[in-house]
């Protein structure tokens, strides 16, 4: 039996634009020693974010792969990456939908058998190598050249590796789960233990025990809601953090650490959600998503914009803000970027859901006409309604990616979303871990604040939710 050789993979990519030009970046590693072995970059043209992270990808695993190319099955690589949506679908825990990803997906699964290959979702201040490599490969398409390994400076930013074992439980950032195991190791380490002794905030399971703190992810996300304004409308609870300070005491001779004691993670990158202000369909309830008319602002919807620049210029902290490509949140997101002096970058991750037949509609008059496939939409998140629309579970999985891009791409930074009410319930529901019909229960209105905070080690904190405060 051949003796297993390990290689660690760290992968990027990069739009400036997304779509826009683009480039990957990878780079193959010792785990013993941390060192590089092999660094792979190139310009691809115009193309997205999530395609440029594939590309490293494969780029990735080529290059491991070329480094021993007679070890067959005993090769064992582990790729660390800090796009989710690359980590969790090669994974197999999210579906692939897309068109222009399956493909991808496909030629990155054969490089190497797949029992070869583990993932891993790392913060962006971990995968800076790979980075650095996507960033110069864009600043030589820029030139009108290719990138050259020997003009690289990325291993002089790389910071220091310990990548001899993944850490279990690892997941993507933003989700409840991602980062309870990384949780309960910062805090052992913080207590000088080897492993967790009786953690207070996330137990480890008993020896045999299935560990349910940290539940396997769904085979596709489950995004929830209803339309905006309906009955029963899509809404999601506040809340975060960690449980109780009335915790069952520690184990006898080891002290409690405090969430103060653990390692200095950095400033999250936190999202300030607004949703846009009313149009003309707001006030009488009806679906209004990506697929209608895409109505503009209504007088009170543009005084409802207004304000909530005012409120944003007095808050002084919005460095950076993206927007929904739907007019009602361009308008609103205009509003606040000519009080702010700053410029809006679109993300079409964050529009609405295409309601399909049912936009323009009311509640009322959509189980009127078409009673049997509003029940089964409201039955099941991979339900999609009449005409043709998008299911909540596609809407949530291009929300988690364009998430992701967002605090990628503004690690550390306050960054302002104008979007809609599914989209903000998603990202709320996610962070929160709650279940698909925690969304029946709460409110979210026009031109509404809600904010989350990203945390380097996969955790999100739900600050605010649904505040109108500014509006009145």
């Amino acid at each position: 039996m051949s003796t297993a050789r390990h290689l660690v993979v760290e992968a990027d990519g990069g739009s400036r634009g997304n779509p826009g030009p683009a480039g990957y970046g990878a780079v193959v590693i010792d785990p013993a020693t941390g060192e590089p072995l092999a660094e792979a970059a190139e310009y691809i043209g115009v193309a997205t974010n999530n395609v440029a992270e594939y590309r490293g990808l494969i780029a990735g695993l080529t290059a491991a792969k070329a480094l021993f190319p007679d070890a067959g099955d005993a090769l064992r690589v582990h790729v660390r990456m800090d796009s989710k949506l690359v980590v969790e679908q090669m994974s197999g825990r999210w579906k692939i939908k897309h068109p222009d990803m399956k493909p991808l997906a496909a030629r990155a699964a054969a490089v190497l058998p797949p029992s070869c290959v583990t993932y891993e979702w790392i913060p962006r201040a971990e995968n800076k190598h790979a980075d650095r490599l996507a960033n110069e490969a864009m600043d030589a398409g820029r030139d009108g050249r290719q990138w050259e390994a020997s003009g690289s400076t990325a291993a002089l930013d790389a910071p220091a590796r310990t990548v001899s074992s993944p850490p279990p439980g690892q997941g993507p950032p933003g989700d409840q789960a991602a980062g309870a195991a990384r949780a309960r190791a910062a805090l052992a380490a913080a207590r000088g233990a080897a492993t967790p002794v009786a953690d207070t905030l996330f137990p480890a399971p008993e020896a045999g025990a299935p560990d349910t703190t940290v539940p396997a992810p769904p085979t596709s996300v489950e995004p929830p809601g209803t339309p905006q304004g309906t009955p029963g409308g899509r809404t999601e609870t506040a809340g975060a953090g960690p449980e109780s300070a009335e915790a069952r005491p520690e184990a006898a001779g080891v002290p409690q650490a405090g969430w103060g004691s653990g390692p200095d993670l950095g400033p999250p990158a936190t999202l300030i959600l607004l949703r846009h202000g009313e149009t003309a369909l707001t006030p009488e309830k009806r679906f209004s998503g990506s697929g209608g008319t895409d109505p503009e602002l209504s007088a009170t919807g543009r005084g409802q914009a207004e304000r909530a620049a005012e409120y944003f210029v007095a808050l002084g902290t919005v460095q950076e803000i993206v927007s929904s490509p739907l007019r009602r949140c361009r308008e609103t997101a205009a509003a606040v970027a000519a009080r702010l002096g700053l410029e809006v970058r679109i993300d079409e991750g964050l529009r609405e859901t295409d309601f399909g037949a049912w936009e323009g509609l009311t509640f009322g008059e959509v189980r009127e006409r078409y009673g049997d496939d509003l029940t089964a939409w409201l039955a099941s998140t991979d339900t999609a309604p009449t005409g043709g629309g998008e299911s909540f579970a596609e809407v949530a999985e291009r929300v988690a990616a364009a998430r992701d891009s967002v605090i990628t791409r503004y690690a550390g930074r306050t960054v302002l979303l104008v979007t809609h009410v599914t989209p903000i319930k998603t990202l709320v529901r996610l962070a929160l871990g709650a279940p698909p019909e925690a969304v029946f229960r709460m409110e979210l209105s026009a031109a509404s604040i809600s904010t989350v905070a990203y945390y380097g080690d996969g955790n999100a904190s739900v600050r605010l939710l649904n505040d109108t405060s500014h509006l009145r």
